[in-house]
C-alpha cells in the first residue's frame, strides 16, 4: 500500500494524531478511536497493523500492554516524495511572504490622516 493511501484513511490519520502526542497504550487508542468513529477493537487493531507495516507506527510491549508511538520512517518516505515538488511551490511561497511583508510595511508607513489623525 502506498504511504499516501495509508494516510488517506481518516481513522489512520486520527491514530497518527494520537500517537504524535506521545506513546499511548493500544487500549487507549481503541477507546478513543472506537468512541470517535464507532468501530470495533478488531478494526482499530487492523488500522494499527497497517500503520506499523507502512512504517508510521511502532509498538513495544510493556508487561500486558502494547505501547504505540510514531515511527519516523514512514514520514521520511513521504517527505522524500513531497521534496520532489518543493521547487514548484517554495518560490511561490517566498514571493507571497515578500508581498505580505511589503503590505505590512506600507500599512505602517501610511499617513496618520487615514485614521482620523490617530493611530489605530
Amino acid at each position: 500500500m502506498h504511504h499516501f493511501d495509508v494516510l488517506g484513511d481518516p481513522v489512520r490519520r486520527r491514530i497518527v494524531e494520537l500517537l504524535a502526542r506521545g506513546e499511548i497504550a493500544s487500549g487507549d487508542v481503541v477507546n478513543a478511536i472506537g468512541a470517535e468513529f464507532g468501530i470495533t477493537q478488531a478494526a482499530v487493531s487492523q488500522h494499527l497493523k497497517v500503520l506499523r507495516e507502512a512504517g508510521f507506527a511502532k509498538v513495544r510491549p510493556d508487561a500486558q500492554r502494547r505501547l504505540y508511538s510514531i515511527d519516523p520512517a514512514g514520514f521520511l518516505v513521504v517527505n522524500e516524495w513531497v521534496a520532489r515538488f518543493r521547487d514548484f511551490w517554495e518560490p511561490k511561497l517566498d514571493a507571497l511572504a515578500t508581498e505580505i511583508a511589503r503590505g505590512k510595511r506600507q500599512r505602517r508607513k501610511a499617513p496618520m490622516a487615514r485614521h482620523g489623525g490617530k493611530r489605530a
